[in-house]
């Protein structure tokens, strides 16, 4: 009976359908994902320092990879890991899905798809989210009666079990590094002409609906655009190749490092969804002009270190502070105070880099795929030890209590227009038509999934007729 307890029962929510995300910035200064930059090749299996667990691989639970794209071991498909507490078996072989043995099935994000998800949903299995990307690459995570059909989470937001919240922050001294440019070399470059702002975007149509704030900025201070969007001047021909230009490489830093400014705004609204588009101006000594996580500031190196968009009434009040801050160069530098360690205050910030278990390009340190796969393992045999506690002696040994995610884990709010009221958008435009929809139907198929694995369902593609029902239902009041 406990184990029931981890099968997750929601109420129904209102609104919403879904269709298939465009999942990533595409074009000319793709972002990479952070998981692009892992050599998993070269991963071997973590093995924590306390972990004395003496049992046979056929004794170990199995922890199941369901996006076997994702699989963070090298090569074949089943890997033992021993972690800081325990051992689980780990694949990526989906034949494993109705094991009595598989204690939990870990999903990506970005590939989860209510209309393919593993069903029946077995009450001894539980749930485990790995979500580091963009909340526009499924907004079904982001209503709660879809984000409560999980037990365990990992991605941005830090409420989540196994936060990924500084990720896009490879290190402190990646901030600390000494500007690309120096400001005097700034200075010359914009009196040959160089406009005080950068905005370089290819990915055109995105939830946050940036360029519609770009272009209204932009009647009242000049900005050099030379991605796709919004386009205004043209690249540099060596800067033209896509890879060059996603990445760090040595060229395109001085290139952009020249710009005293910066647009950073993120494709996607959500708090602690912060990407390279904050952290790697501030790497190279520019001052982001920041649009995106609305709980940025508890992240900042310092209350100067970054202009919030979000902070200034309109675009005209952001241009006049903009023009001010380029013609004092005492005031601009104090933006850049905190490439002095002593000038960085934030004590969340440096206890967020020095807590975290997980590294970036650190081969000391586990990769976070590897680390959420150990949270998962050694939670899940403290609670089948638990189970198996209370199945001996149920009067001294309580089950284990129910574990499940919430909205504060992924939560991310409905996309609004990036410049001006719902209401003045033309009811043909793009962004209106497409983002806001998507949005209310993945909570549709939220619904519809909670359905199926409520009344334990085998099929997934019943989930249209569920949907339906709902629907149905939500129509006559019930």
């Amino acid at each position: 009976m406990a184990l029931c307890l981890w099968l997750i029962v929601v109420a129904p929510v209102c609104c919403w359908g879904q269709g298939p995300v465009d999942t990533g910035d595409s074009g000319v200064f793709q972002p990479q994902s952070a998981l692009t930059d892992m050599e998993f090749a070269s991963v071997s299996t973590y093995h924590g320092p306390g972990n004395t667990d003496p049992r046979p691989n056929n004794k170990l639970p199995i922890l199941l990879w369901w996006s076997s794209n994702l699989f963070p071991h090298f090569p074949g498909d089943t890997e033992r890991v021993d972690c800081a507490h325990s051992s689980c078996l780990v694949t990526s072989n989906r034949k494993v899905q109705l094991y009595r043995r598989t204690a939990s099935i870990i999903f990506y994000g970005t590939d989860f798809r209510a209309y393919e998800a593993p069903l029946p949903r077995l009450a001894h299995q539980t749930w485990a989210l790995f979500h580091e990307e963009s909340p526009m690459n499924n907004f079904l995570l982001s209503h709660s009666v879809g984000i409560r059909l999980f037990n365990y989470t990992a991605t941005f937001r830090r409420e989540s079990d196994y936060p990924l919240t500084l990720q896009w922050l490879p290190s402190l001294d990646y901030l600390l590094k000494a500007p690309a440019v120096p400001l005097q070399e700034k200075n010359r470059w914009r009196q040959a002409g160089l406009a005080p702002v950068l905005y370089m975007q290819s990915h055109c149509d995105v939830p946050s609906d940036r360029d519609r704030y770009v272009q209204e900025l932009m009647t009242f201070i000049e900005i050099d655009s030379y991605g796709k969007c919004l386009n205004n001047k043209p690249l540099p021909d060596y800067l033209e190749d896509t890879s060059t230009a996603t990445g760090e490489d040595r060229r395109f830093m001085s290139f952009v490092g020249r710009y005293k400014f910066h647009l950073a705004l993120e494709n996607g609204l959500c708090p602690d969804y912060m990407t390279e588009k904050l952290w790697r101006p501030m790497h190279q000594g520019c001052v982001p002009i920041y649009r995106g996580s609305s709980s940025v500031a508890d992240w900042l190196p310092n209350n100067h270190s970054a202009i919030l968009i979000d902070d200034f009434p309109s675009p005209r009040d952001l241009a006049e502070f903009i023009k001010t801050l380029d013609q004092d160069d005492a005031e601009y530098s104090r933006y850049l105070e905190y490439k002095t360690p002593s000038k960085i205050t934030n004590l969340r910030l440096l206890e967020g880099l020095e807590s975290r278990e997980w590294g970036v390009n650190d081969m000391s340190k586990p990769n976070y795929l590897n680390g959420f796969e150990c949270f998962v393992c050694d939670r899940e045999n403290e609670r089948l030890a638990a189970v198996k506690a209370h199945r001996k002696n149920p009067q001294q040994n309580l089950p284990p209590q129910p574990k499940m995610a919430n909205s504060s884990h992924m939560g991310c709010p409905l996309p609004s227009p990036g410049y001006g009221p719902v209401e003045s958008i033309d009811p043909n435009d793009g962004w209106l038509q497409m983002w806001p929809q998507d949005y209310w139907q993945s909570l549709d198929q939220a619904e519809g999934l909670e359905s199926l694995v409520r009344h334990n369902v085998s099929d997934p593609s019943l989930l249209w007729q569920h949907i339906q029902s709902i629907a149905v239902r939500r129509a006559r009041g019930r």
